[in-house]
């Protein structure tokens, strides 16, 4: 299957994506890792990327397409993948339309992770990092400490990451309306989406979603 993963900051893309991928036996192709990826090796693509990031620009939607390019020429791609973080606007997804139909091949489904912005707010908002290790990740409502602040696993002081804040929250969420989902639109007049709820415990939103992907009649 060919797939593209849409939701908003906090609805548990990266986790969903990288179980989906695995229960479908597809590559997670994520925008991060894409940069992350084509800047350590040094591609040209990377290093174009890198300079202007340093310049603290953002990178041109042509840059980003490119690095997705060819990704999904990679012979782990030639029989489906899932995208994560890309298309991020209509000019993107528009983009990708045209780069498949060059390829001959087309998108499956886009699946729509939902979640209240109250909850999105809430959870990511709540997460708290250990100092000592990143990896230690705490929340002050689905997953406390046992000491409030301190680390269980080394005793590191938790700490709340600027990007966590609640006013920072919001205004990504504001990009995210803005930005991306528009796609959502974009691709419901192709009958693509398949929108499911992105509440519960995460192994219920995966078999949600893959019980969802079964389905034949996308959104019209």
């Amino acid at each position: 299957m060919r797939i593209v993963l849409v939701g908003p900051p906090g609805a548990g893309k990266g986790t969903q994506a990288t179980r989906l991928a695995e229960k479908l036996s597809i590559p997670h192709i994520s925008t991060g890792d894409l940069f992350r990826a084509n800047i350590s090796r040094q591609t040209e693509l990377g290093k174009l990327a890198k300079s202007y990031m340093d310049a603290g620009n953002l990178v041109p939607d042509e840059v980003t397409i490119a690095m997705a390019k060819d990704r999904m020429e990679q012979p782990d791609a030639a029989n489906g993948f899932l995208l994560d973080g890309f298309p991020r606007n209509v000019s993107q997804a528009e983009a990708l339309d045209e780069l498949l139909r060059t390829e001959g091949i087309q998108l499956d489904a886009v699946l729509d992770l939902e979640a209240p912005e109250d909850e999105v707010v809430k959870r990511i908002a709540g997460r708290r990092i250990c100092r000592k290790d990143s990896a230690h990740v705490f929340h002050v409502t689905y997953s406390a400490p046992k000491q409030q602040g301190v680390c269980d696993v080394c005793g590191g002081e938790l700490y709340q990451r600027d990007d966590d804040s609640e006013e920072t929250v919001r205004k990504r969420l504001e990009v995210y309306h803005t930005q991306t989902e528009p796609i959502i639109d974009y691709y419901k007049a192709q009958g693509l989406v398949v929108t499911i709820s992105a509440m519960g415990a995460v192994s219920e939103v995966t078999g949600r979603a893959l019980e969802a992907l079964k389905r034949e009649d996308y959104a019209e």
